[in-house]
């Protein structure tokens, strides 16, 4: 999860080295070839974390539900009001916004920032950049959906509204996003301006691929609209990615498709003897020959969601998805088959999917809603690491029914210390990696950080008209590999989101050193790291993974110099000093990106 998505699917989790999350890792993973490491020796902070599950369950777990509580009255506040009313008041905070901005002083008032807590992002980041001076806007107020326009199949959403609300407003009309990561809380604003994807990403893109406008009020308080074709086109492609340092976000329109009830998902294990293995058995699964479109006139043919799962080097179970109707289901006696995973009780989803290594292949009919959010009760599989017991029947019987927990409120009781602890000893990454180079990240993964189970999902990333920040490998076309089109690379998003081999087993392990090693990887092999994530980039080798030329014509364009932060400084990890801060007020031009190290045709 992208995530994420994000998103994401994105988002911080916990983990617990406890002898339950032991056992789950050595059933799961059989490790071919583990680096020898030596045994690390337990501070106070293990013990802390150890143990947080009683904070958890008395304390957090209530909590979130009085929050889910508050906020689905506020969606339904929001519902009663029609779409001219909410436009108006729409408007309103757009005005209060801009005198807002009129106030700063930008000689002492420091860089334009929202006014969130860092504690509210989904995000493994600690948001340092928001502990130094800054200069709050507050943008809580755009939590709504504008409109649902079903002539021109668009949604127009607030940033703050999250996958959760737009779901349960539109699945209902059996209408739904073309890209709906998974995880509830995902904001519209996060996905955009991060990145975000799901299971139909592999037909559709990323997330910021369905937005077709964007609503944005400049740091001179001027708001515009920005769509590809208009005079803000250039704008419009730079927002993807940019962490919000271009403007701010107010509003986007996005694509809406036509769905079915039900979503007929078929589950198919791959063994293998090594990963390479598993990654065919992932590609054979859904990967046309190059320049087949996956929008076949024959619906049976289409295959509209795409996930596998490994489980550990030997195993994956590889899963496919199409819409299907209440009466498809119905008039073909399949009812028996029908699987409500959204009830509290069931199985989570990554353990029931893990049940085809037993069972074999196998289909089921899920609800379309349902299998939206179906890795949002475990938070894909970490949960296990925050309450080792919650995947057990009494469990979800007993307290199923008040997970998950909110992220917010897990960063919210956490001290600093406990935060480095899990930057150190937890691995929450999404790795986009063409598709083509998948085998080989995985068996970096696995040397290098172990960590099962492992989410693939597969994206195209398009070619614009634009370069932006993440783009295809120069001259995939000519490459003619399969899952690509003249038009769009096929990548996967591998996430890996658990406790490192190394540390389950008690062993030292190097965090920083870890991601850092895994960033180069990817900087060589023509991947991206998501911006959710903890980064261990210096300045040039964030601009040699990205490509800033476009980002950076827009912030001197658009008067972002000086006023918004950059989006190097905001994924800078760590705290900004005084020295940093007005280092970026006073700053002309941008700190040129990596150009030597940049591809020169594209």
């Amino acid at each position: 999860m992208f995530v994420s998505h994000t998103l994401s699917k994105c988002l911080l989790i916990e983990f617990s080295p406890c002898p339950q999350a032991r056992r789950l890792f050595t059933a799961m993973s059989e490790a071919a070839t583990p680096l020898v490491r030596p045994k690390r020796k337990k501070v106070w902070v293990d013990y802390l974390v150890q143990f947080r599950w009683i904070l958890i369950i008395f304390l957090v777990l209530p909590m979130s539900l009085t929050l889910y509580f508050l906020d689905y009255l506020r969606e339904v506040k929001s519902r009663h009001k029609s779409y001219k009313q909410r436009q108006i008041k729409h408007d309103e905070n757009i005005i209060k916004v801009i005198k807002r901005l009129k106030k700063r002083n930008p000689s002492k008032d420091g860089l334009i920032c929202t006014a969130r807590n860092p504690w509210v992002t989904v995000g493994m980041r600690n948001v340092d950049y928001k502990r130094a001076r800054h200069f709050k806007v507050d943008l809580s107020a755009f939590s709504n959906i504008l409109e649902i326009d079903q002539e021109r199949m668009i949604i127009k959403c607030e940033p703050l509204v999250n996958m959760g609300q737009i779901t349960r407003a539109t699945v209902p009309m059996n209408l739904a996003l073309a890209v709906v990561p998974e995880l509830d809380d995902l904001t519209v604003g996060g996905l955009i301006n991060g990145s975000g994807l799901e299971g139909s990403s592999h037909i559709y893109g990323l997330f910021a691929d369905i937005v077709v406008a964007y609503e944005i009020i400049l740091a001179d308080g001027r708001v515009v609209r920005a769509t590809k074709d208009n005079e803000y086109s250039d704008l419009f492609y730079a927002i993807p990615w940019s962490q919000g340092t271009l403007g701010l976000l107010t509003c986007a329109e996005i694509k809406l498709v036509h769905i079915k009830e039900f979503v007929k998902l078929n589950y198919k294990p791959v063994k293998g003897d090594t990963l390479n293995d598993l990654t065919k058995g992932y590609i054979d699964s859904f990967a046309r020959e190059f320049g087949d479109d996956n929008n076949d006139d024959d619906e049976q043919n289409v295959v509209e969601f795409v996930e596998t799962l490994i489980y550990n080097p030997h195993e994956a179970v590889c899963m496919t998805g199409s819409f299907a109707s209440r009466e498809e289901v119905m008039s073909n006696g399949n009812s028996m088959k029908i699987n409500r995973i959204g009830w509290w009780f069931k199985p989570w989803f990554y353990q029931h999917a893990q049940t085809a290594l037993m069972r074999g292949e196998f289909v089921e009919y899920i609800p379309t809603r349902e299998y939206y959010h179906r890795h949002t009760r475990s938070y894909f599989w970490e949960v296990k690491l925050l309450l080792p017991f919650a995947d057990q029947w009494w469990f979800r019987f007993l307290l199923g029914w008040m997970m998950p927990p909110k992220i917010s409120l897990l960063k919210a009781t956490q001290f600093e210390a406990v935060r480095n602890y899990y930057h150190d000893m937890h691995v929450l990454q999404d790795l986009l990696v063409p598709l083509h180079k998948v085998s080989d990240a995985l068996e970096w993964a696995h040397q290098e950080m172990e960590v099962y189970p492992i989410w693939l999902c597969p994206h195209r990333l398009y070619k614009h008209p634009y370069k932006t920040m993440v783009y295809p490998e120069p001259g995939f076309e000519q490459e003619r590999r399969r899952g690509d089109t003249a038009y769009a690379q096929m990548y996967t998003d591998i996430g890996l989101y658990y406790a490192p081999g190394p540390v389950l087993r008690g062993e030292a392990f190097d965090g920083s050193r870890a991601v850092s090693q895994m960033e180069h990887w990817l900087i060589e092999n023509h991947g991206f790291e998501t911006q959710y994530a903890v980064s261990e980039l210096s300045e040039k080798d964030f601009w040699r993974m990205f490509d800033g030329e476009l980002y950076e014509k827009c912030r001197r364009k658009y008067g972002c110099v000086g006023n918004f932060m950059s989006v190097y400084y905001k994924s800078k990890k760590g705290r900004k000093t005084e020295k940093e801060v007005q280092e970026a007020e006073n700053a002309y031009l941008e700190t040129a990106y990596a150009k030597l190290d940049q591809p020169t045709d594209y």
